[in-house]
């Protein structure tokens, strides 16, 4: 099975995150995300993230760090995600690609049905912000 690899961007302000809904007819359709997409071959996850979130979310990413790589197996398919911290971009967030999209704060966020895969990041965040 090939693993396919993905960059994400955990879009925070105003302690809230920036999320998107998959549509219906995408893998775990119906789940929300956080944006991105797959990486081009030979693409930095970096790389793709800049690209995915400017197509998806219409916004530069000036400022972003590595949060956490996760490896899930969905038994149809094998994921590689790459989640950043997008700290500083220029715009402002939007479903460029008519998806719903939502600023919602740390407790909505927990509140949210995600792919199983995404959610130790969630997970993560909420542990995070208890520190």
């Amino acid at each position: 099975m090939k693993q396919i690899v993905v960059s994400a961007g955990i879009i925070t302000r105003d302690d809230k995150f920036f999320v998107a809904l998959r549509n219906q007819d995408q893998h775990q359709g119906g789940c929300w995300e956080f944006p991105g997409g797959k990486c081009e071959t030979d693409e930095a996850p970096l790389t793709a993230l800049k690209r995915e979130l400017a197509e998806e979310c219409g916004i530069q990413v000036e400022e972003a760090e590595m949060f956490q790589r996760i490896d899930h197996d969905y038994g149809d398919k094998a994921v590689q995600l790459h989640f950043f911290l997008v700290k500083k971009f220029a715009g402002e967030p939007h479903g460029k690609e008519g998806q719903v999209v939502a600023w919602v704060t740390l407790p909505e966020l927990s509140e949210l049905t995600f792919p199983a895969a995404n959610q130790p990041i969630v997970d993560a965040l909420v542990q995070q912000a208890a520190l």
